[in-house]
């Protein structure tokens, strides 16, 4: 299809065994693809310490796969409430949902932080940048993004930026945030949304991203229905004009 790289979705693998690891690296390299990101799943948002831990403990296990295939940087989330039944629920919700009840958004602040606090310093050992999604939880606004990457205060935290999780004023919203991103999720939807459609101006949103001075890899994401065998090429030579 002509791509330069490959972001994996970690969830997707079928093993994280090093030897299986190696061999994705290896049939990359063989191919000129970079793996270029690592695209994992956390949740901090949890009065339960023990939870907590686990997913800090997850993350720094995906920290070291990250390494051993010699990805450069890593998605990482805040994790949501999980107060909605499921994913389609939380999406008729436009991505917000009540905290667990007794708590509030300043005890998510206090958890988030204090995990990539603790998080940080293996990514820096490893010279994997995380970055910070606008992706539900404390990511639903740029000011949730940027108070926890501004907390920890790290060159090995910033921000992975969706252009496609923030369902309103998205423009304004993504030019708050393109001066920290390390990596650009772009979706595309053709077909029609899965979940929903947004009509996105990327000619608009690569001139944020010049502007801001990202360089950085843009990577596919694609939510549409159509056939991803026509519609990923599509919307790779729509992001290469967008973005020439």
């Amino acid at each position: 299809m002509g791509f330069e790289g490959l972001e994996i979705l970690q969830r997707q693998l079928t093993s994280v065994e090093n030897s299986d690891l190696q061999k994705i690296k290896r049939h990359a390299f063989l191919n000129g693809l970079d793996l270029m990101g690592y695209s994992t799943h956390q949740g901090f948002l949890s009065p339960d310490k023990e939870k907590r831990q686990k997913n800090i403990d997850h993350t720094i296990d995906c920290i070291e796969q990250a390494y051993a295939l010699g990805i450069p940087t890593m998605r990482v989330n805040s994790g949501t409430w999980g107060t909605s039944k499921d994913f389609d629920e939380l999406m008729e919700r436009r991505g917000v949902e009540p905290p667990i009840e007794g708590y509030t958004e300043e005890d998510a602040y206090g958890w988030v932080i204090d995990a990539y606090e603790k998080i940080v310093p293996v990514a820096e050992k490893c010279g994997v940048v995380l970055g910070l999604e606008n992706h539900w939880g404390l990511g639903v606004t740029p000011e949730g993004i940027l108070r926890v990457t501004r907390a920890v205060d790290s060159p090995w935290l910033k921000v992975t930026l969706d252009t496609g999780n923030f369902l309103e004023d998205p423009y304004d919203r993504l030019k708050q945030l393109a001066g920290e991103a390390v990596l650009l999720q772009a979706k595309t939807y053709v077909g029609g949304g899965v979940w929903y459609t947004l009509d996105l101006d990327y000619p608009r949103i690569a001139g944020i991203l010049r502007d801001a001075g990202f360089g950085g890899y843009v990577s596919l994401e694609f939510e549409g229905k159509e056939d991803p065998l026509t519609a990923i090429p599509k919307s790779l030579k729509m992001l290469r004009e967008a973005f020439a």
